[in-house]
């Protein structure tokens, strides 16, 4: 009993001391240009414009010539997803894939709703804008930004706007939608220059919501949405009300995340740890290291030579298809490794999934979405030292890839209105759970907007 008491008021201590050492620090960033060659004189064109995505004969005739001119490789006997993407399992997904995924279809779901895009320093940014058809009287409609990572895409978010946007419960929030595509993947278009990272990303996207009129709105993320959104709150803490996230990295705190790896497992409460944090981070070994390991290679890769290996993915249909779908196994659940299918099924439709990797497919963002780990994965940059004070949401997903206990999150995000432990579900929370996800981004964005009001 002693101990534990001795080892809380330590842990105190220390985060109150790291805390006030930063809180006074910002994050500062400069105007780029990421259009090809030098910027033109004259005024910036500020102008948006519909977009809308199509397809067409010929690119459906060069897909399925692809498809069929594909080189099967046998699997490893009993392997199931643990040398990567099973091939009895792909060639289903292929087959699937030539024969019945209807695209001119998911072209028409995908256009259901509005498109635009717009240029912000030289590249265009592609992005869908969705305000709520109807607004209960007595409610404001609240501006919410959500970005995606990798290997995903806005596609993401198609399950969770109408719960955003058309809530069915009287308390809920109603919410004005914008998701943008990162630049360099999907519809917006590539930086032709080196350098862009996920603060230049944020950057554009603050511009993009002024640009929208917003003075004030909410962000969202998972993946590399999670660090363009944290960066965005940093930029921009008075534009940011909320911040609500299903995914992060340990930036700050090194000390105390050190102790609490060191003596969490046998002393879990003066770290609030959890059950389920004591079954994601114990054995040590296993579970930080090991699996690290297993399922870091693709970030090695797309952080030294992304152009080396991208390029073969772009010319492939299905060796894309495999590279991107696997993640969307592993991803998911970590056991899945253990099935013949990889359980892709079971938290999503192949029409889903093969939606989103034909929005790499007929972008050929590939490439340029792989260099986003090359210009980001390295040394810390300054970002990563700097808290983020605006009220922060955490969802802690049970099959996430990265553990990440509350005390762990509490280092960055000072402001930590809520953390919520949900029922189920892995790194592609919107995706895979919408409806969960849905109601805790009501619950977090209810609860802020409260504290806003009685302050």
């Amino acid at each position: 009993m002693f101990t534990e008491i001795l080892v809380s008021l330590l842990i105190g201590g220390l985060i109150y001391f790291l805390v006030m050492r930063n809180r006074n620090q910002v994050l500062k960033t400069k105007d780029g240009w990421w259009g090809a060659g030098a910027p033109p004189d004259g005024e910036e064109d500020v102008s948006v414009r519909p977009f809308k995505i199509s397809t067409s004969d010929e690119e459906l005739e060069d897909l399925h010539r692809r498809l069929d001119q594909t080189r099967p490789v046998a699997s490893l006997e009993d392997s199931q997803f643990h040398y990567g993407f099973n091939s009895q399992c792909l060639q289903k997904v292929v087959s699937y894939w030539r024969n019945d995924f209807d695209w001119r279809k998911q072209v028409d779901k995908l256009n259901q709703y509005p498109h635009f895009k717009t240029n912000i320093e030289g590249i265009d940014v592609h992005y869908m804008h969705i305000k709520p058809q109807r607004v209960p009287q007595g409610s404001a409609v609240i501006p919410l930004i959500m970005v995606h990572g990798w290997p995903g895409s806005f596609y993401e978010f198609f399950g969770i706007i109408p719960l955003l946007t058309e809530p069915s419960d009287p308390g809920d929030c109603v919410f004005e939608v914008v998701c943008p595509s990162i630049p360099g993947y999907g519809f917006s278009e590539a930086p032709h220059k080196k350098g862009f990272d996920t603060v230049c990303a944020a950057r554009i996207f603050i511009k993009l919501m002024k640009r929208l009129g917003f003075q004030h709105f909410y962000a969202q993320g998972g993946d590399w949405g999670w660090q363009i959104t944290t960066n965005m709150a940093q930029l921009e803490p008075k534009m940011v009300t909320g911040l609500y996230l299903n995914f992060a990295s340990v930036t700050m705190g090194g000390l105390i995340v050190t102790l609490s790896i060191m003596f969490g497992r046998h002393f879990p409460k003066p770290f609030g740890f959890t059950d389920l944090d004591i079954q994601r981070l114990y054995p040590l070994m296993d579970k930080l290291v090991v699996e690290s390991i297993k399922e870091s290679g693709f970030m090695h890769i797309q952080a030294t030579k992304p152009d080396t290996a991208g390029r073969g993915l772009n010319d492939s249909p299905v060796g894309l298809a495999a590279y991107i779908l696997e993640k969307f196994s592993t991803a998911t659940n970590f056991d899945f490794r253990n099935l013949e299918d990889g359980g892709l099924t079971r938290k999503f439709s192949l029409d889903d999934l093969l939606t989103n990797i034909m929005i790499y497919w007929t972008s050929g963002c590939i490439v340029s979405s792989m260099r986003f780990y090359k210009e980001n994965v390295g040394l810390a940059p300054p970002h990563t030292k700097i808290p983020v004070v605006v009220p922060t949401g955490f969802a802690c997903f049970p099959n996430e890839v990265m553990p990440m206990p509350k005390l762990w999150v509490q280092q960055k995000y000072h402001n930590l209105v809520s953390y919520t432990l949900m029922a189920r579900g892995g790194h592609f929370a919107a995706m895979e759970e919408p409806q969960l996800l849905a109601e805790d981004i009501h619950k977090f964005v209810r609860t802020v907007e409260k504290k806003t009001k009685t302050q």
